[in-house]
């Protein structure tokens, strides 16, 4: 599914990546934890093909990521990869249906289709009942919840989640820990996460340890 063969990345003189080398299968739930600076937001952003590396190959489901030009490469992220952030980013205007079927409006989708796949997403997400609610209305876990159907709305390849739970509380943490899992087994979805989380670093299917740059076990 994906495939990282020697990715190294600078910022001025800090060498930030010094020579990454990744596989990760469909449908694996695969962790990437580290100290603060050892590289692992850099990593996630360039596999995500929102920074590019200074050498290196990012293949994505058989496709050279790294390789592409600007405009293959937003029409590539746009319809093969979901992001989860931090916090959740949801844009405060809209309902929680709405901010869902963006990215699927993006890509292209007709608005009844993007509507019945928001719909089913927040279903599965228990959250039916506040699909018409804007963010400001919505918990916290809730509105994280949101985000993650935002993810998946496009069908992706890879879901990328840079601490996905960190900006919430234990019960919170708990169900999204658990709804990566369930969406893997109902939906056969691979998740690469960036955490601090010991706990969500335990439940994966692989810990990825990172320090200065570099893969160290």
């Amino acid at each position: 599914m994906i495939d990282i063969t020697g990715i190294t990345k600078s910022f001025g003189a800090l060498q930030v990546l010094k020579g990454i080398d990744l596989k990760v299968e469909k449908g694996e739930v695969v962790s990437i934890v580290g100290p603060s600076g050892a590289g692992k937001t850099t990593l996630l952003q360039i596999v995500g093909t929102l920074d590019r590396p200074d050498a290196g190959r990012v293949m994505i489901d058989g496709h050279c990521v790294t390789s592409m030009g600007a405009r293959e490469l937003a029409r590539f992220r746009c319809n093969h990869l979901g992001f989860v952030f931090q916090f959740h980013q949801l844009l405060p205007e809209f309902s929680a249906l709405e901010n869902v079927m963006i990215p699927a409006f993006i890509a292209g989708t007709a608005e009844r289709e993007a509507r019945a796949r928001a719909l089913e997403l927040l279903q599965f997400m228990g959250l039916a009942d506040r699909a018409h609610h804007r963010p400001k209305e919505l918990s916290g876990g809730e509105n994280q919840r949101v985000a993650v159907a935002r993810a998946l709305v496009n069908n992706p390849d890879v879901v990328l989640a840079d601490e996905p739970s960190g900006s919430l509380d234990s019960r919170n943490k708990a169900e999204l820990h658990q709804l990566f899992f369930d969406l893997r087994d109902r939906m056969g979805q691979t998740f690469i996460i960036v955490t601090h989380d010991e706990t969500l670093a335990q439940l994966t299917d692989r810990t990825i340890h990172m320090q200065d740059g570099l893969i160290i076990s």
